[in-house]
């Protein structure tokens, strides 16, 4: 039976939700005047775990229901199918969900189904290309359709609701929580395993300087990943004295199989399996630029002031490149190349971007979702 404090359960099944809900469920849990749960869907285990390990949060509820190179139909049917009966075990007043994951689709979908009130956080993000980013463009759309409270991280987003007809008392533009967790990370002491990686491949001030490459998106797998992959070859070869580049690689076997292939011999490239949250904030911090096809690694950049080169054709961050700290450069290998070359060797280009205004927030987003969901009024 639900008491006088709201029930607040928040759902999120990936590393990318994690980090940034992770700063949300703090301020929950710090309120009193809400009964904070958790669940986990784990539709990523390992990413997933390490991060509620670095904000040290412990679900209520975990389905685990990650299972190999399972398709989009199976997490699908096995969130609708495992979720349900702990939506109708809680009953929770509200439900928050982050972003556009498969997770957040079908949440959305059973919060419909069983009346509960949905806030959706990073609410509005959109390319207007249904296949781009593949398939989170349509998951977040889904979101937005059945959602009550919409928390768009910037101006922009709330526009983009606005103009699919969100009735305004609706959206809170609140900033995006990943900008609260990399103020809570890198409060944290850097961790042995980075200084000992950057001590290995001779990355410090007098040495070699820090290139971060991160491409996994469903929509560069085959020919866009080899572009990619092509260029960043190009690039570490021609700089070899100069750069070292850190490639940590995602588990999904559409993306390990062509990058191995491709880059496993090329010495001054290091792949390696992902990396937990709280290592790779510390390696973005310290990277002289970024290359990635990454949605949050976009904003997390943003956040700590470092050139970030986006290869994907579209961006729901557009913010960023109004404000000049991302570039949009595709998969073509000339374009990627010819805009790192730009950065390294152009040093006002590089100040320009490294000193551009980060439109993402202030790092207070979840104090301040969490006071638009306890003053919503229906």
């Amino acid at each position: 039976m639900k008491g006088e404090k709201l029930r607040l359960l928040t759902i999120f099944g990936t590393r990318p939700e994690a980090s940034k809900m992770c700063p949300v469920v703090l301020a929950a849990q710090a309120n009193p005047n809400i009964d904070s749960l958790l669940c986990v869907t784990a539709q990523h285990r390992q990413m997933l775990d390490q991060v509620l390990d670095a904000f040290q949060v412990v679900p209520d509820y975990d389905l685990n229901l990650m299972q190999p190179d399972q398709s989009l139909a199976q997490i699908t049917a096995s969130i609708l199918q495992n979720l349900d009966p702990v939506l109708k075990r809680v009953n929770p007043d509200w439900v928050l969900i982050q972003g556009d994951t498969t997770t957040v689709m079908a949440t959305s979908i059973l919060c419909y189904y069983n009346r509960i009130k949905i806030g959706h956080v990073e609410a509005g993000l959109r390319t207007g290309d249904k296949w781009q980013p593949f398939p989170e463009e349509i998951n977040r759309k889904i979101a937005s359709v059945v959602a009550d409270l919409h928390l768009a991280p910037t101006e922009h987003s709330r526009q983009n609701l606005l103009h699919e007809g969100i009735d305004p008392n609706r959206i809170v533009v609140t900033g995006n929580p990943a900008i609260d967790a990399l103020r809570i990370i890198t409060s944290q002491p850097v961790p042995l395993e980075v200084n000992k990686l950057l001590s290995d491949h001779d990355i410090h001030e007098n040495g070699k300087q820090l290139i971060l490459v991160t491409a996994h998106r469903r929509e560069n797998f085959g020919k866009p990943l080899e572009d990619i992959c092509a260029a960043i070859k190009f690039l570490a070869i021609k700089y070899k004295e100069q750069y070292h580049f850190l490639y940590p690689v995602h588990l999904n076997p559409h993306v390990q199989e062509p990058v191995y292939q491709l880059l496993s011999n090329v010495s001054n490239i290091t792949l390696m399996p992902p990396l937990d949250y709280l290592p790779m904030v510390h390696l973005l911090k310290m990277a002289k630029l970024v290359l990635t096809d990454s949605g949050g690694i976009q904003e997390e950049a943003a956040g700590l002031g470092k050139p970030t080169l986006v290869m994907r054709e579209v961006t729901e961050r557009p913010e960023g490149v109004s404000s000049g700290i991302l570039r949009l450069v595709g998969t073509d290998p000339k374009r990627i190349i010819s805009n790192t070359i730009q950065l390294l060797e152009e040093e006002q280009t590089y100040q320009t971007m490294a000193q551009a205004n980060n439109p993402f927030g202030d790092g207070y987003a979840a104090e301040k979702i969490i006071k638009a969901v306890l003053d919503f009024k229906d």
